[in-house]
């Protein structure tokens, strides 16, 4: 027999973590390396709002570690309410414990433990003040069982704590009556913790660069510096020096041609378009300078795009051509049916639980695009030299369509059409049903396909067919040639790749600065002489047949659609940057047919 146990009548024994240490480190995984910096900031805002007072935050060297040991230690120092020995104890030694109000969408009181102790084997030092009292905690993990904890403390008088009093003398010139200061060992005692994780961008200025690209701005009154050149000398106030840390907001507004906003569905998208000048390169190791994404919540900044990711993201959103200049900011917002919380490293921003639809943002961005950027958009185009060679593509590819057995219907679980599953792929035309089941149709079981009375699920199936949708009737993508000369390429955007697909604007952007392509027409440039008339005329041509085998190749692809044998996911891989590279990169029958062309064009082939 079941019983039931009823509330109220008894006492519910708390769930323990039994190894601390193992859950801390899994979860510091997931961390940004340099997430650190944001928590850590973060707590010190929330301390200083909570004096009700202008408040200020210095990332720094540890001076006083520096003259002691000779090892540069990096420390943070706010002007908080500070806290006593006994209330480090407790925020500090509790996963998840904070001086602020605890909430799904706000404090958790765990972010700086996953993102920082796991970081800092060797410890990470609390000094605070509060009404004038110093006091001093050290958090570490024990090298010899994994746990995080505080070392105890051996007071003056010979007894152990797991805080000490401080004096004054050690307080920072910042700090007043009350203020924090913690000091990150690293994992070693000789750690130079001052200097960035290996690979980190801007490594004299990581700090600042990383907390302008996180943060939007910071609250008003609350002023924001970072060290950087701390291996100059110090009486080198031009080099070693503090720098101001004012978040992507005033740098947008400062280097703007124009801006506005784009209201979508659930969120608004702001965007600037920025001033064509050597600042987008020059201000890069202090801001995100040049066109990025990213989203925007609570004034942070979330999966900001950065190198490649960029221009792919833009493109996404219409912004085909000038992406250099071009910043687009999507903040959604909270309804009752809409939450909005981040994952619990504070790495990703979450809608419901589930990723960012950056992919509708996107497309309701397309559908609304501000006339200011499509006019950047059309004169960023028309510097480009290259030609439109689609007609001559569609006329070589006319008499061979039926070959691509391209399809006038595609599978989409929203369509208002029911589709043969055998005719989707080979021949394009609706299913004998008109249209789907009506909400509420009494529809007789017979009429359901397959299943058994065993699986009383099987009776809810839909009408035979799969749902979906009518294409857009032209099969043939849209082709451009981008080129870094042109500046319609930015360096790293498609750098060594031959093209990139974009589906749902149907559209191939060619990379003319592909060595395959640049191959060719050296190639035969130097067999027809070398002269500027002829490499005109070779370019052209070798253009023409590498854009040929591409457009085939998304067309012949997406033939597949819908296809039982062909996932969405697979297509896509199959139209991926690295899959088009591969199919341009045979040589022979390009070869000949550019040799056949040119030929015909260019006359008898001179000698080589």
């Amino acid at each position: 027999m079941f019983t039931r146990s009823l509330p109220g009548g008894g006492r519910t024994l708390p769930m323990t973590v039994k190894n601390t240490g193992f859950l801390l480190d899994r979860l510091g995984q997931d961390c940004h390396p340099l997430q650190f910096l944001r928590e850590l900031t973060q707590n010190s805002i929330q301390a200083i709002q909570r004096t009700l007072k202008p408040g200020e935050i210095v990332w720094d060297v540890d001076w006083n570690y520096f003259e002691f040991d000779g090892v540069m230690k990096l420390c943070v120092i706010d002007t908080g309410e500070g806290m006593t020995g006994t209330e480090m104890v407790e925020h500090i030694n509790k996963l998840s414990s904070s001086g602020a109000q605890q909430s799904l969408s706000g404090n958790y009181g765990v972010g700086a433990k996953i993102a920082a102790a796991t970081r800092n084997h060797a410890g990470m030092v609390y000094l605070s003040w509060k009404k004038k009292q110093g006091a001093m905690i050290h958090l570490w993990r024990n090298p010899e069982d994994g746990t995080y904890g505080l070392i105890q403390q051996r007071r003056a008088d010979g007894s152990y704590s797991e805080f000490v009093e401080l004096e004054d003398e050690v307080k920072p010139e910042v700090v007043g009556d009350h203020g924090t200061k913690i000091v990150l060992f690293g994992n070693s005692t000789d750690e130079k913790t001052i200097a960035p994780p290996e690979g980190t961008p801007s490594p004299s200025r990581w700090i600042a660069k990383f907390l302008n690209t996180r943060f939007y701005r910071f609250p008003e009154g609350i002023i924001v510096k970072a060290r950087e050149g701390w291996d100059y000398p110090r009486s080198d106030s031009a080099r070693n020096k503090m720098r101001t840390v004012t978040g992507q907001a005033s740098y947008l507004e400062e280097h703007k041609i124009s801006c506005g906003e784009v209201k979508l569905a659930g969120a608004t998208a702001r965007w600037w378009i920025l001033q064509d000048s050597d600042s987008l390169s020059q201000d890069e190791n202090y801001y995100a300078s040049k066109g990025h994404v990213a989203a925007l919540y609570q004034d942070e900044l979330y999966e900001l795009t950065s190198g490649r990711s960029t221009a792919a993201r833009l493109q996404q959103f219409g912004v085909i051509f000038g992406h250099r200049q071009v910043v687009i900011y999507v903040e959604p917002y909270a309804t009752d049916e809409v939450r909005l919380t981040t994952n619990t490293s504070r790495t990703s921003l979450l809608v419901n639980n589930e990723p960012l639809p950056w992919s509708d943002w996107a497309a309701e961005f397309r559908e609304k695009m501000p006339r200011e950027i499509d006019e950047l958009i059309q004169q960023k185009a028309a510097g480009s030299s290259s030609s439109d060679h689609s007609d001559t593509v569609r006329e070589r590819l006319k008499g061979i369509l039926d070959l691509f057995k391209l399809s006038r219907y595609r599978p989409t679980a929203s369509g208002d059409l029911l589709l043969d599953d055998d005719e989707t792929v080979r021949g394009g035309r609706p299913g004998r049903f008109a249209s789907k089941t009506s909400p509420g149709e009494n529809v007789n079981s017979s009429t359901r396909r397959g299943g058994t009375i065993g699986n009383i699920y099987s009776l809810f199936q839909k009408k035979n067919g799969t749902p979906g949708e009518k294409i857009q009737p032209d099969p043939f993508p849209r082709a451009d040639w981008i080129s870094t000369r042109e500046g319609t390429r930015e360096p790293l955007d498609l750098e060594d790749r031959a093209a990139r697909f974009l589906m749902e604007q149907n559209r191939l952007l060619i990379n003319a600065d592909f060595r395959v392509f640049r191959d060719m027409i050296a190639r035969w440039h130097k067999e027809f002489g070398g002269g500027d008339a002829a490499g005109k005329i070779v370019e052209e041509v070798v253009h023409i047949w590498f854009e040929q085998a591409l457009v085939e190749t998304v067309m012949g692809l997406q033939a597949l659609q819908g296809s039982k044998e062909w996932s969405q996911q697979q297509i896509t891989a199959a139209l991926s940057e690295e899959a088009l590279t591969a199919a341009v990169m045979q040589r022979y029958h390009v070869n000949n047919s550019v040799k056949r062309e040119l030929g015909a064009k260019l006359g008898k082939l001179q000698p080589s």
